[in-house]
């Protein structure tokens, strides 16, 4: 069966971002819009949005709560997109599902000539399966952006988390920081909550004025809610507000701001009148893991995994790479999709002067920027004698069979995740 979900989802239509929310709205309306009787943990933004939805699932499910988790993209197999207490769909599941579905998938074609996309489609089946199985909460992570995002179907989420706004997908979201951060702000709905963490006045002032719009309550975290930060080998260590040494299992100061944001949505849950303790915030920061987010895939050779695609991702990148690497001979292994700023990527990274870097045309060379292309680039930026081109695999051959004092960091984008695990193992 496995085979045959994965070859399912593959010959998907994957489409573009379409502006409108009608499929979804079409197929809610033959389930009798259930979703308005969930209870929803939206979450949006350019970078960190994966990071806070692991956060707030582990804090939630350590509570005891039967937490419904949604996050895109999955990094190995379809079915990591979908689980409850961190159970994925199975096979059998999802095909059920799947085989319901496609009637209604035929008769909304045939109806309107418009074609059900794949992330339309693995989202219904998300809230579906959550629904028939009883889940207290769900904690739900949108696509690309929010005002036209499929999980935008859902009307009235308990809180709404936005993490940090960025360059990103700006053919889709719009060129300045305002207008992504505009796109976003698509998930605040009536009558409810927002989480942010204060950033520029021209992002914050628009997540403030359709609060305001929508008689919502915004929750502004601010750099100084947190303070004693401590970088330890195992944790990180910060307080917040007045809970005091917090460690959390995640790299990078950023990731403090993720977590404060998500503890300040754990308190709108206590006001709400749902139990989420300090006992169960702390053990979920402790115990949170993120694949793919400055991974340790190997030790000894020390190779790592992260799936930083976009400026802000590689500056966060840089400042852990400093914080725990620095000492550290520095290897990139580098893959980025054809869509991707691949020249400003290329020119943040290459201010590791002492780096080395292999330049790769990923695993896919029809959606990937071939590595002679990158090397056209990177030479602008990066001494000769420092750059390289192969291929992935013999690129991770080397880093596996390297044994010196060297980190290898493979960097650039998510998809290749599962084929360099692969290729390690």
């Amino acid at each position: 069966m496995k085979m045959e979900i994965e070859q399912y989802f593959k010959n998907c239509y994957k489409g573009s971002m379409k502006q409108s929310l009608d499929s979804m709205k079409y197929f809610m309306n033959k389930y009798n819009n259930f979703e308005k009787n969930m209870k929803f943990i939206h979450i949006a933004g350019t970078n960190g949005k994966g990071s806070c939805t692991e956060i707030i699932s582990n804090i939630l499910e350590k509570e005891g709560y039967k937490v419904g988790k949604f996050l895109s993209p999955h990094l190995i197999k379809y079915n990591e997109r979908i689980s409850i207490n961190n159970k994925e769909i199975t096979d059998e599941e999802w095909s059920t599902i799947i085989e319901e579905l496609q009637p209604k998938i035929e008769e909304y074609h045939n109806q309107t000539g418009v074609v059900v996309s794949f992330f339309e489609l693995i989202t219904i089946s998300a809230l579906l399966y959550f629904y028939r199985n009883k889940v207290d909460f769900v904690v739900l992570e949108t696509g690309l952006g929010g005002r036209f995002d499929a999980t935008n179907i859902i009307s009235h989420p308990l809180v709404s988390i936005i993490s940090s706004i960025g360059y990103d997908h700006m053919h889709i979201l719009g060129n300045t920081l305002e207008q992504i951060a505009s796109e976003k702000a698509g998930i605040i709905k009536e009558n409810s909550n927002t989480v942010i963490f204060k950033q520029t006045s021209e992002v914050d002032n628009v997540f403030i004025q359709k609060c305001k719009d929508k008689n919502n309550k915004l929750h502004i975290v601010t750099e100084d809610n947190i303070s004693d930060y401590i970088l330890d080998t195992d944790l990180q260590y910060f307080n917040y507000k007045n809970m005091k040494r917090l460690g959390i299992n995640l790299k990078g100061k950023v990731q403090i701001k993720n977590a404060s944001i998500c503890i300040e949505a754990c308190n709108v849950l206590n006001e709400l009148g749902y139990e989420v303790s300090e006992e169960s915030i702390r053990e979920g920061l402790k115990t949170v893991v993120h694949h793919a987010r400055m991974e340790i895939l190997s030790q000894n050779p020390l190779i790592i995994f992260d799936g930083a695609h976009n400026e802000p991702a590689i500056k966060n990148l840089q400042e852990m790479i400093e914080a725990y690497y620095g000492d550290l001979k520095k290897t990139y292994i580098i893959s980025i999709l054809k869509r991707k700023d691949y020249r400003k990527m290329l020119e943040m990274l290459s201010k590791d002067k002492d780096a080395r870097f292999i330049l790769t045309s990923g695993n896919d060379e029809e959606r990937y920027t071939s590595a002679e292309e990158l090397y056209n680039v990177a030479e602008e930026y990066i001494d000769k004698n420092k750059l390289q081109v192969k291929s992935l695999n013999k690129a991770i051959k080397e880093a596996v069979e390297v044994k010196d004092n060297n980190a290898y960091f493979v960097v650039g984008s998510f998809y290749v995740y599962g084929d360099v695990k692969e290729m390690i193992r």
